[in-house]
């Protein structure tokens, strides 16, 4: 009778433990990875691997003003690459941790949380990466263009825990160079609020002025 009863417990004990652990093991597995992306990262803008310079080519017509934004795709391709590496050979160098439980916890028992003797597992990680590069222009000014280089990072992860296994994907979009590009100023400009109530009468101005 006390065997049946101690497996009834134990039994009770693992699937209480299970969604604790998976919670437990998908914030710590996210949180180093998140870590790993960023110092990668930035390593490779320290040490010059990652430059606005690098990344973008100007096209310019015959008075200097640029007329286009080329992406250098071979070195694009290149960095991303190297940081892949560099993210996925960190992730395989951390150790095995190991999670625990106090039972008082697994007894859904407020009185009781956080007390008790621990259950302990260990959380092995394995992964997988893919990045891309993003150019986002935003408008700076009267004809200045913000110009952002922003790379995203997707790191898939399986954790193996005792008796199952639980995955989760973490993304990262991190802006690796920025610039403003200055075109030509323009004598006259006008501007229109894209307010609806304001357009009727800023356009009955514009058409004054111009009379």
């Amino acid at each position: 009778m006390i065997i049946l009863l101690f497996i009834i417990i134990w039994l009770y004990a693992m699937a209480r433990m299970r969604p604790l652990l998976e919670r437990m093991a998908v914030t710590r597995a996210s949180n180093t990875v998140n870590r790993i992306v960023t110092a990668a990262v930035n390593e490779a803008v320290e040490n010059g691997s990652v430059s606005y310079e690098k990344l973008i080519n100007f096209e310019k017509d015959h008075d200097g003003h640029i007329a286009a934004v080329y992406t250098n795709m071979a070195v694009c391709n290149r960095l991303q690459s190297e940081i892949l590496d560099i993210i996925l050979s960190r992730i395989e160098e951390v150790p095995a941790k190991e999670l625990s439980i106090p039972i008082g916890t697994l007894l859904e028992i407020p009185v009781f949380a956080g007390r008790g003797p621990r259950i302990s597992a260990r959380m092995e990680s394995m992964g997988s990466s893919s990045a891309r590069f993003e150019n986002v222009f935003i408008s700076a000014g009267i004809n200045q263009t913000s110009h952002r280089i922003i790379l995203h990072i997707d790191v898939s992860l399986a954790i193996l825990l005792p008796g199952f296994t639980t995955a989760t994907k973490v993304s990262n979009a991190v802006t690796v160079a920025e610039t403003i590009i200055v075109g030509i100023v323009p004598e006259t400009y006008t501007y229109f609020s894209t307010n609806p109530s304001d357009g009727i009468d800023e356009q009955k101005d514009y058409v004054l002025n111009k009379g």
